[in-house]
């Protein structure tokens, strides 16, 4: 796996922190890591993006991004109001497969979900991923309703013959209701995936020598982490 491209069940579900924490994991691991963030959008010139985020957090991974947009929209009507032009999916294909020429591992973090508009011609971030051949590893919610939108998220994949990496659960609480703990067992059957790994609720205010520290213990042996899903499951599942 040279390139990962990292995609939501919608906004605000974990991307970035997730982003964070298998880069974090893969540096552990001795590889070389690039973040790719295809559009930011909601942050002004002289703040940091969500790529630095990843950075502040995962330690010392080179990071690029495309275009930033000042509304927090996606990208493509936030290009449109900004009157700048659109990221295309070829180009988000053609800086990841540059950067994979100079890293062992490339962490594409998409905007949103998977069908977010990049630009006017509806191209996506699924687009990019087909382009690239690339599988594509899913952050999902962990309460209820994300069973819908895993699903429908996987079956976008399947249908343009892309490849699930797995699922992630973006934050995991200390005190997990009846509907989290039985996506723990429902989430990769309606995913037709592996679930890959939880991170905790609040690992994103960790410091960055915690984080780095206890990223890989969230994450499965795919990932280069340590998490065990049949141990998760046996204390989290119902």
């Amino acid at each position: 796996m040279t390139v990962l491209v990292i995609t939501g069940t919608g906004t605000e579900v974990g991307k970035t922190v997730t982003t964070a924490a298998v880069a974090a994991t893969a540096l552990a691991a001795g590889r070389t890591v690039a973040v790719l963030k295809a559009a930011q959008t909601g942050v002004r010139p002289d703040e940091p993006g969500d790529a630095a985020e990843v950075a502040r957090l995962a330690g010392a991974v080179s990071t690029a991004e495309l275009a930033r947009y000042p509304d927090p929209l996606a990208p493509a009507t936030a290009a449109r109001r900004a009157g700048r032009a659109p990221v295309r999916p070829w180009e988000i294909a053609e800086a990841a497969a540059k950067l994979a020429t100079e890293h062992d591992l490339v962490l594409v973090e998409g905007a949103g979900g998977l069908l977010v508009r990049f630009d006017a011609d509806g191209g996506t971030l699924a687009d990019a991923a087909v382009r690239l051949g690339a599988p594509v590893l899913v952050v999902a919610t962990a309460g209820l309703g994300t069973l819908n939108t895993t699903e429908l998220t996987a079956r976008e994949l399947a249908s343009r013959g892309l490849e699930s990496a797995g699922v992630v659960i973006g934050s995991w609480p200390d005190s997990p209701d009846l509907a989290m703990r039985c996506n723990v067992t429902d989430l990769p059957e309606v995913a037709g995936a592996p679930l890959l790994g939880a991170l905790p609720a609040g690992a994103g205010a960790l410091s960055p020598a915690d984080f780095r520290a206890v990223a890989p213990t969230w994450l499965a042996p795919r990932l280069n982490g340590t998490w065990d899903a049949a141990e998760f499951g046996a204390r989290e599942a119902l």
